[in-house]
């Protein structure tokens, strides 16, 4: 492959993109030298400020390039050559197999650190990705916590000792937690922004953020394979829709590991396609120069420091080591294309640079770098000294220490005075919802179509949309647009957003419209909702409620309207799981969810949203019901069920059916499904020795196999016969009345288990 393809280069402008190519070489050749003062200068010369850019339409942004004094100048190299050394002094920790894993930042250092200047630490917001080593050593990060990670330290403050090497994070910093999923950071950094974005909006919610700046800028960063993934696309869309101060720096170095960037991307460059979005200033740049790096840098954020709208920078970089240690480019990269990288380095050139421009002699420049191998060397040496966590810390985290929502805290329960005119299950949702919006500005209610009508004037003439089964009704009305709008039909963007939002100090209640269409966001919840705390040993964390409407039991719901997955979440550490059966469950325990510190999976039955046997009246403001506290709704003495959902009231009637056969049934509602209240499973169990676990789930890997499980293991002395399990059949809710019968378990279904258990 030539240079040209290896590193495109287009001119830096906001309009339209040149469509012909350029090495970097080419462009470093044409570009003004920056002006750069004698070696032994003994005062250093003011930086130039950048000019704000024009928005398109208006007259070419400005060309020119920063002048730095030799100690800026010097101190870009310091960076830039440190962050190359601790890659390298990685690699040979792992070759000594004292470290367990690498992945570099090489060829990557200059825009990083060009980055890295333009932004404000601890003031500003970060979502990096594994390759920007030399950002967070420019914002502050020292080498020593570097290696703590990289060794799988207790003291490493990116994780403790719970991620992979450059998985950065750092709270002082405002560096978010990263992951290893590629391109979940993005979606993540647009709720950040996001945030700052709605507490402008809301007086009252800035007095309750902290560490809040109207001019604060959100950075997120990626390489090219990330623009393949639809979250990068879902991010930019909300982003130039809401006009974000976010800056999104792709670091474009050809390559996803082995997948050159003409398979991924169509056309070979991402700059062309997203030309379409409005309010997005873009600008390319040769990455491996680190003052065109930074005059592009600086204007991207200026940009969004006067709040215009996002950023984009397309920086060409380059891969002169493979992807991680677990690969080998060898195999799939020629020598000649991997010869064209090493000279286009950044390390290299910019040595080149400042020992020909007299910034720095040769000697001085060497000494340098005998400066960092041995603060580097210093470092590794106390890294490795440093110790692993305890094994008994392994399970710390997964939930909040501070917040715990199983307490007596959380328990106001008995005794509680109810008032008004019973009401549906909707409605006392709906009545949590305005009561605890009123509580906490802090909480967005956001979701589709969720809000009441999202043109603000035509409120008045009509009656409001308020989510498909009117849970939401209202509430726009009472707490305005800021709080509770509409999302994109994208359940990825809802849930990443909502998590950005939460991690910057909001209290996001998110709504996905039907469980069935909740797997986009399957990533979001599963690698971030739920481990963001744990993964950053405590640092971080997102307590978002998503609302979840779920089940089947609709007469024409059908296959993608009737699913019930709850086990595939309920495996999920760290992640709150709610079913309330009932009305009054359901104000209670959305209440809790709420005021709850930890995410949390709120699951809604469609089928009970308006049944009468479910109804309430009011509760107080601040009814609560604690996590992990089943109810018995039916005392009996030959037998248990234990169930949750709509499966309690096909429960009652099948137990009034078998008493008139003789058969006491007791009845055991769990309400929360992770956690479970074992002791009451116990204790029903101890005292009727017989027990069914009921639910609408399919029978095979359900929920209730766990439950039997452990009944069986636990309680085994106690049982006068195997535990049994009702369940829907091993297959999908058909649309066909008869046939949705057939597969979802009936009143019938449950009698016949209660009479076979009781008679064996």
């Amino acid at each position: 492959m030539s240079d040209t393809k290896v590193l495109r280069l287009v001119k830096k402008t906001e309009g339209e993109l040149p469509e012909k190519a350029f090495t970097a070489q080419a462009v470093a050749a044409a570009a003004p030298k920056p002006e750069l003062k004698p070696a032994r200068e003994p005062k250093p010369a003011p930086v130039t400020a950048i000019k704000s850019v024009p928005r398109r339409g208006g007259a070419k942004p400005q060309q020119q390039k920063p002048r730095l004094s030799r100690e800026e100048m010097l101190k870009i190299f310091r960076t830039m050559y440190l962050s190359r050394r601790l890659d390298d002094k990685e690699i040979q920790m792992k070759g000594q197999n004292r470290i367990f894993f690498q992945i570099s930042g090489a060829g990557h250092e200059a825009i990083l650190v060009a980055a890295g200047m333009s932004l404000k630490p601890g003031y500003d917001w970060f979502y990096p990705y594994y390759r920007d080593r030399a950002l967070c050593l420019q914002l502050g990060m020292t080498p020593l916590e570097m290696l703590l990670q990289s060794v799988g330290a207790e003291a490493d403050p990116n994780s403790h000792g719970r991620q992979m090497p450059s998985h950065w994070g750092h709270q002082k910093l405002n560096i978010v937690s990263q992951s290893s999923p590629t391109g979940t950071q993005i979606l993540q950094a647009v709720g950040c922004a996001e945030a700052g974005y709605r507490i402008k909006l809301v007086k009252e919610m800035k007095k309750r953020v902290k560490n809040f700046h109207h001019d604060e800028v959100i950075y997120v960063s990626f390489g090219d394979g990330t623009t393949s993934e639809g979250e990068f696309w879902e991010a930019l869309n909300t982003a130039c829709n809401l006009k974000l101060p976010i800056v999104f720096l792709l670091e474009d170095n050809g390559y996803a590991i082995s997948v050159p960037v003409e398979v991924q991307t169509a056309g070979g460059d991402v700059s062309k396609l997203i030309r379409g979005f409005p309010s997005l200033f873009r600008q390319q740049c040769d990455g491996t120069d680190p003052i065109e790096s930074l005059a592009v840098m600086r204007r991207a954020v200026d940009n969004c420091r006067k709040n215009r709208g996002p950023s984009f920078v397309h920086a060409k970089v380059i891969r002169p080591y493979s992807h991680s240690l677990s690969d080998d480019e060898k195999l799939y990269r020629p020598d000649e294309e991997r010869a064209s990288d090493a000279e286009h380095d950044p390390i290299k050139r910019f040595a080149a640079q400042l020992v020909k421009e007299k910034v720095i002699g040769q000697d001085e420049l060497q000494q340098l770098k005998d400066e960092i191998d041995q603060e580097l060397n210093e470092a590794a040496d106390k890294a490795l000294a440093s110790p692993q966590p305890a094994p008994e810390t392994a399970t710390q985290f997964v939930y909040s220490p501070d917040v715990d929502p199983t307490s007596n805290q959380f328990d106001t329960e008995e005794g509680a005075q109810l008032s008004g005119n019973a009401s549906t299950m909707v409605d006392l949702i709906n009545r949590c919802l305005h009561i605890e919006m009123k509580r906490d500005p802090r909480i967005v209610v956001f979701g589709e179509d969720i809000a009441d009508c999202s043109r603000e004037g035509f409120l008045d003439k009509v009656k409001g949309k308020g989510g498909v089964f009117k849970v939401t009704a209202n509430l726009q009305r009472e707490f305005g647009s800021a709080r509770v709008f509409n999302s994109p039909l994208a359940e990825a963007n809802i849930v990443g957003r909502a998590i950005g939002m939460a991690t910057r100090g909001l209290k996001p209640v998110a709504e996905i419209q039907f469980f069935d269409y909740i797997w986009p966001a399957m990533h979001q919840i599963r690698n971030e909702l739920a481990l963001l705390r744990w993964r950053s040993g405590n640092e971080w964390k997102c307590p978002v409620v998503l609302r979840v409407p779920i089940g089947g039991y609709l007469k024409g719901g059908a296959i993608y309207h009737s699913q019930s997955g709850v086990s595939l979440f309920t495996q999920i550490p760290g992640l709150r799981v709610v079913y309330p059966s009932n009305a009054l469950d359901a104000n209670g325990l959305l209440r809790t969810s709420i005021r709850c510190d930890d995410p949390v999976m709120f699951l809604e039955h469609k089928h009970l949203y308006r049944q009468t046997y479910n109804k309430s009246p009011y509760p107080p403001d601040d009814f609560m019901i604690p996590f992990g506290k089943a109810k018995v709704v039916r005392e009996g003495t030959d037998l248990s069920i234990i169930t949750y959902g709509a499966l309690v009231q096909r429960s009652l009637v099948a137990a009034r059916q078998a008493e008139q056969q003789g058969i006491s049934v007791e009845i055991v509602d769990l309400r929360t499904v992770s956690p479970y209240d074992w002791n009451a499973i116990a204790e029903s169990v101890q005292k009727t020795s017989r027990v069914i676990v009921a639910h609408e789930d399919s029978l095979s890997w359900g929920y209730g196999a766990e439950i039997a499980a452990r009944i069986s293991s636990e309680l085994f002395e106690h049982l006068d016969a195997p535990v049994r399990r009702v369940a829907a059949l091993d297959t999908f809710v058909a649309y066909a009345p008869q046939l949705e019968d057939a597969i979802l378990p009936q009143v019938a279904d449950v009698l016949s288990a209660i009479t076979e258990l009781h008679r064996y």
